[in-house]
């Protein structure tokens, strides 16, 4: 059924469908012309050869000029008894009285003297006109009603000749040519046909090869060519697609080469590049774009940029008319927070057609980020700053006041200032040592050194400083143990600032452990890495601060921290020397079980043994 349909379809059967009905048309209305001329020509012919001879109607007239005799009526009988017309099957003589005075048929002599009643013959009789019409019963015979007039001279109408004959004859003949004609319109469709199959089959096959040539281009072979039957219309044809296939080609070509080098140049671009049409609806995205946005391209391509990108207030007339820039969060409050500058630009035609719109994705989290620090880090030294200089303003305004003539109240005083500006000078210090190593600068004098019989050394100098503590009952009382390894362990280490990163955490190990507690520092080897950790026993560290603890002046508890003397700078600047010496640093912690730092250092096994620590 399929089939059919796409043969009823196609040119080649409409071309020889319209051909074989514009010959049957022709045909059918040449033979309707024909067959009725036939049949007009039959029907006159036959009119004519019933027509009673005048020499015939003449001797009938005479004798029905004469009286109604019997001898009269004898003669007439005669007359028509021996008229011979194949054709004709009934002849009746009618005098102008409608009196039949002779009669054809030998069964109809019984009617010969009555008088007939008919219209057709009296209206023959008085008009003097002849009639010649079919019977309307069953048309296949023909009446003709021949007036006569009188031979002396007067026209005087003295009857009428009455022939009744069938016209089968005619009509089988007519039937006949019609049969004939029918036959060889029959012939002549069928030969028609075939010549309209054999021309629409000339006409459509270029058309039909330049049909297959357009699929084979548009799958994207360009090979071969139309091939020219002439150089008619079909021809030419012919010869402009093989121009249009070459330039086509051409066209391919140079479009693809573009397309591959615009698609290296988005591959290898570091911003993200998205491409929409003129409804916002993405077109293109290369891979720093879906990197960004963390979705597979089929999730992006068709899909509106708008929802995409999670613009929100935002419509695409919005960013047609004004071009904004915007700034996109990818993942907000996460830490995989993402912050991407987005520039957007239209897309417009020669014509000033604005075809779509182009957003270039530029990622700025980090700057944002190193943004948010400085901002916070100035802050934080404003904040930082401004506590012990208050502190110093208050004190210096109170001995301005007179306070330093009260013996008691001024040395307290001037203490107090003191300490106060100590630790501005130590918090300067720190922040002066950050930048160093914040640009660079920061000298790093490494040698190769035994880490237990340093550790040991920076272990025995705390020692010392609880058996001095012993002798005041007021100081916080703790205990040191150490685990550390007996195999020598030898690094390459800056001995003054690794010092300074263990004493730190050491300070704040003693600090926060309540009095009695214990701090324990173990040492041990893993591979290519050598762990130093110290735990103590104090409140501990909440889980949430455990990745801000090495950012700048931040405390987990502000006031006590203050109230202890730090700056909030101390495991920053420990984070800075362990990572200048490629090592990491990490704690781990929880509220009221303690904290436990970890410093992990490249390690390489050495033949020679180190100096000793403990004989400095």
């Amino acid at each position: 059924m399929k089939k059919l349909k796409q043969i009823a379809n196609s040119i080649n059967f409409k071309i020889a469908m319209i051909f074989m009905l514009l010959l049957l048309a022709t045909i059918e209305i040449i033979g309707a012309y024909f067959t009725r001329q036939l049949e007009q020509s039959s029907i006159q012919n036959f009119e004519t050869s019933i027509q009673v001879p005048s020499i015939i109607s003449n001797q009938i007239a005479n004798q029905l000029s004469r009286a109604n005799t019997q001898s009269a009526n004898k003669q007439l009988s005669k007359i028509v008894t021996n008229y011979n017309n194949d054709a004709i099957n009934q002849m009746i003589i009618v005098d102008n009285k409608q009196v039949i005075r002779a009669v054809s048929n030998v069964n109809d002599q019984a009617r010969v003297g009555q008088r007939d009643t008919s219209n057709e013959i009296k209206d023959a009789i008085t008009n003097g006109k002849q009639i010649s019409q079919v019977e309307n019963e069953n048309g296949n015979n023909m009446i003709q009603i021949t007036p006569l007039t009188a031979t002396n001279g007067t026209n005087t109408n003295v009857g009428a000749i009455y022939v009744r004959a069938s016209m089968q004859s005619v009509f089988n003949n007519i039937r006949n040519v019609s049969l004939t004609f029918l036959t060889a319109s029959l012939v002549a469709a069928l030969l028609g046909a075939i010549v309209s199959l054999v021309i629409s089959r000339a006409i459509t096959r270029p058309i039909e090869e330049i049909r297959q040539r357009a699929m084979r281009i548009a799958d994207g072979d360009y090979s071969g060519k139309v091939k020219v039957y002439a150089n008619d219309e079909l021809g030419q044809l012919a010869k402009a697609f093989n121009t249009l296939s070459v330039r086509i080609e051409k066209t391919q070509e140079a479009t693809d080469s573009e397309r591959r080098r615009l698609d290296s140049v988005l591959s290898h671009m570091t911003d993200g590049v998205i491409a929409t049409d003129r409804h916002g609806n993405i077109t293109i995205i290369n891979e720093t774009a879906l990197n960004f946005l963390e979705k597979p391209e089929s999730e992006v391509i068709g899909k509106s940029i708008i929802k995409v990108l999670g613009l929100k207030d935002i419509t695409m007339q919005d960013l047609m008319s004004n071009q904004q820039e915007l700034m996109v969060t990818i993942n907000p409050n996460s830490p995989d927070e993402l912050i991407l500058h987005a520039n957007f630009s239209l897309i417009k035609r020669v014509t000033g057609f604005v075809s779509g719109m182009v957003c270039v994705l530029h990622d700025v989290t980090e700057q944002q980020k190193n943004e948010r620090e400085q901002q916070q880090f100035v802050s934080n030294v404003s904040h930082e700053l401004r506590t012990p200089l208050t502190s110093l303003q208050a004190y210096v305004e109170a001995l301005n006041d007179g306070a330093w003539k009260d013996p008691k109240i001024a040395p307290h005083f001037l203490k107090v200032i003191q300490d106060e500006t100590q630790r501005m000078i130590r918090m300067i210090n720190d922040l002066l040592s950050l930048s160093r190593m914040d640009r660079g600068v920061a000298k790093m004098d490494l040698e190769w050194v035994n880490i237990n019989d340093f550790v040991s050394h920076i272990l025995n100098r705390f020692d010392m400083m609880i058996k001095t503590d012993e002798k005041n009952d007021h100081h916080k009382k703790y205990t040191i143990k150490r685990e550390l390894n007996n195999q020598d362990l030898w690094v390459e280490i800056d001995t003054d600032k690794l010092m300074q990163v263990i004493d730190n955490i050491m300070n704040n190990a003693i600090k926060y452990s309540p009095d009695g507690g214990v701090i324990t520092v173990r040492l041990l080897k893993a591979k290519d890495h050598i762990i130093l950790s110290i735990s103590d026993q104090g409140l501990g560290i909440p889980r949430k601060a455990l990745n801000k603890i090495f950012d700048r002046f931040y405390r987990v508890d502000k006031a006590r921290s203050r109230k202890q003397g730090g700056t909030g700078l101390g495991l920053a600047i420990s984070k800075e020397i362990v990572e200048a010496h490629n090592g990491r640093i990490w704690a781990d912690s929880a509220e009221g079980h303690g904290s436990t730092f970890y410093i992990s250092l490249p390690f390489e096994s050495m033949a020679e043994e180190g100096d000793n620590w403990d004989e400095i």
